[in-house]
């Protein structure tokens, strides 16, 4: 004795189409196969580009010029005009010497080079500079990086609510970071190039492709892919560095891979983004078991 499914023929078992159920409904969307890219330290220096951008707009919105001048050059005050009682700053320079031309392709003596009158500045963006040069080359997870974080936010603030940041750059002999705007320019755009190449084209010639069955490797750039089964697959996700996978990598995180079988590779994929989801879709794929049509005899 058969059962039949009402609206199909006797003997006869409903296959659902990709992407709906036995009834035609829609359900969610299948992956077919999943890409994880491995990145280079380099992605986590956006920060440098984008602060350097922000700090150029910045000090061309502050309207002041600065004047190069040499050595001796005093602040006076003098009459705006002969025989006139007002009086205005001017800059006036040692005698024998002159005022040198604001570039080295330019005669003109007229300040053009744009600057801010505030240093406050130049202190972030040499701040965001140092911290994510240490971020990249100091490796700390789990309990402690988070104590390190804790103990920078409190010495930070500390020196702060003392007053003592003046004190200490007083006795690092005056310490005044100052930069044009085109600084600002010559350092950030060149690293948003890099980064842009390194993030959107360089990172992606190292992946791990997941399938339904079957993993394609490619660990190094300039080496040929490698497929390998998927039975026996472990990927693990390495202790969070809360400084380079949260602080800068935006949820990014270190992948351990080994896979069985007589390939039997085992290596490691670093700064894979969205590493959290990516791992559960990857999951997800490999519990899955394709399915044919069933037809029952008559």
């Amino acid at each position: 004795m058969s059962s039949a499914v009402p609206g199909y023929p006797p003997g006869t078992v409903p296959v659902a189409p990709h992407g709906a159920s036995a009834d035609g409904t829609p359900t969610a969307k299948r992956d077919e196969e999943i890409r994880l890219y491995g990145h280079s330290d380099l992605f986590y220096w956006w920060p440098v580009w984008a602060v350097a951008f922000l700090m150029a707009g910045l000090t061309f919105l502050d309207g002041h010029l600065m004047a190069v001048v040499p050595q001796g050059t005093e602040v006076r005050q003098v009459q705006s005009a002969p025989g006139s009682e007002k009086t205005q700053e001017a800059l006036v320079v040692p005698e024998n010497k002159s005022v040198p031309p604001a570039s080295a392709t330019s005669a003109d003596t007229q300040p053009k080079l744009r600057v801010a009158a505030t240093n406050a500045y130049g202190v972030v963006f040499a701040g965001v500079l140092i911290l994510v040069i240490a971020i990249t080359n100091l490796t700390l997870r789990g309990l402690a990086s988070v104590i390190v974080i804790a103990l920078l936010v409190i010495t930070g603030l500390t020196i702060a609510l003392l007053g003592w940041w003046d004190k200490i750059l007083m006795w690092l002999g005056g310490v005044d970071v100052r930069m044009n705007a085109g600084g600002y320019l010559a350092i950030g755009i060149p690293v948003f190039v890099m980064w842009l190449f390194a993030t959107f084209i360089y990172d992606h010639y190292t992946y791990i492709i997941v399938a339904r069955g079957q993993i394609r490797i490619r660990r190094e750039i300039g080496d040929g892919e490698v497929a390998v089964d998927a039975s026996g697959l472990v990927l693990e996700k390495k202790r969070d560095d809360l400084f380079r996978h949260w602080l800068l990598g935006l949820g990014s995180g270190d992948l351990h891979v080994k896979t069985g079988g007589p390939s039997n590779l085992d290596f490691n994929l670093h700064n894979v983004l969205f590493i959290g989801s990516k791992l559960d879709r990857v999951q997800n794929l490999i519990r899955e078991k394709e399915t044919s049509p069933q037809v029952a005899g008559a």
